[in-house]
């Protein structure tokens, strides 16, 4: 009996030790922090080099001449860090938007993954009021 206790107490704890290696595995490239440009600014060097949605507002758009180049300010409570992004943006990429940018902090400046800019535009989706309904 004591023997068929411990083959399966052993089994458990390979089970659960193989278990927790692949979380490990899977989660630890996969994630990134969602996290405002104030935040980040707080402590650069704890945010070097991790993967992150940078959430902001941008300022200071501009692009390279003949090119999918772009370098801007993107800013939250006053604070303000610069980005470069090469590639296609949405049309609602314009200054003072509202954006979510993936990719890497490098230095001073925010690297912006491939397809890593996602640019919201909230007047789109306001509800609007239908006439008579106002104050109801």
């Amino acid at each position: 009996m004591r023997s068929k206790a411990l083959k399966i107490a052993l089994t458990c704890v390979v089970l659960a030790g193989a278990l927790g290696g692949l979380m490990y595995a899977s989660l630890s490239e996969g994630t990134e922090y969602y996290i405002h440009v104030d935040e980040v600014m707080k402590d650069r060097t704890a945010w070097e080099g991790k993967r992150l949605q940078l959430h902001g507002f941008v300022t200071d758009l501009r692009q390279r001449p003949n090119s999918m180049d772009y370098k801007f300010d993107v800013g939250f409570n006053g604070k303000v860090m610069t980005a470069t992004y090469t590639g296609v943006v949405p049309d609602t990429f314009k200054n003072d938007s509202e954006v979510v940018l993936k990719g890497k902090l490098h230095g001073d400046q925010f690297s912006v993954d491939p397809n890593g800019v996602m640019a919201k535009c909230p007047s789109k989706y306001n509800a609007q009021q239908t006439p008579g309904t106002a104050g109801s």
